[in-house]
């Protein structure tokens, strides 16, 4: 589907300009954007007791937050390091990230990956697809955390502050708005709900399936897209438009 742009993006807040200031700083999630499927879900259909729905429907619920779905759900999980790697190793991911990230790092633009996903599973798919540098050695990427011990996992959440009113397992907002700087615009892309705390940050949102029914029914200015590809074809526009948004 070829993306549309759904509202012109207004100016968030007036700052101070700085040498950053004319530098976008892109943000994005992971489960469903980056990879092609939310690959705990992947994870848990496969490996995890079938009482993970259970769990998962009370965060759809809005009864708990993120953090404790996903402790909860992932304590049921009985897999070896080898099961999990497999699985892993088949995680499609959108074709054309790797092209997006290469180019996004030749034009000096920082890109950040901000998930409730696990860095375990998030590094070893990115590696695997010739993604190497900041996103590999953790400098931008901010994730909950994974540890395979025997036949279970151990999971943290580094990324959240107790302030969190959500019960975030990673808090995008807080992270966004720790690490952007003078950058602007701010663009973030996503999929799904937990990413709707995080359009509240950014000056630019891309968007797609959940997320993208979200920001409709919210009013929230967004772009619809289906890949990175044409995510790329509007970021001359972005950084044109002087943080106006898309024509």
């Amino acid at each position: 589907m070829k993306a549309t742009t759904e509202h012109r993006i207004p100016n968030r807040e007036s700052r101070a300009p700085s040498h950053e200031s004319r530098v976008p700083i892109i943000f994005s999630d992971f489960d469903g954007t980056i990879a092609q499927v939310d690959v705990t879900d992947v994870i848990l259909s496969e490996f995890a007791d079938p009482a993970w729905r259970e769990v998962e429907e009370e965060w759809v619920q809005g009864r708990i937050g993120s953090r404790e779905c996903l402790k909860r759900q992932m304590a049921m999980v009985d897999a070896s390091a080898k099961q999990l790697d497999a699985l892993i190793d088949a995680v499609p991911l959108d074709p054309h990230f790797a092209a997006f990230h290469a180019l996004s790092r030749e034009r000096g633009i920082p890109f950040y990956v901000v998930s409730d996903g696990f860095d375990y599973v998030i590094r070893r798919v990115l590696r695997n697809c010739g993604v190497d540098g900041e996103l590999l050695n953790g400098s931008h990427l901010f994730s909950s955390s994974m540890r395979v011990r025997g036949g279970s996992v151990e999971v943290d959440f580094p990324h959240w502050p107790k302030v969190c009113a959500h019960g975030c397992a990673t808090c995008k907002p807080e992270v966004m708005r720790r690490v952007r700087g003078g950058h602007r615009p701010v663009i973030f892309i996503g999929d799904g709900l937990s990413d709707r705390f995080a359009v509240e940050e950014a000056d630019v949102v891309f968007a797609r399936d959940k997320l993208l029914g979200f920001c409709r029914e919210h009013h929230v200015a967004c772009t619809a897209f289906e890949t990175f590809a044409e995510i790329e074809q509007h970021l001359e526009a972005v950084v044109a438009s002087d943080f106006a948004g898309l024509d």
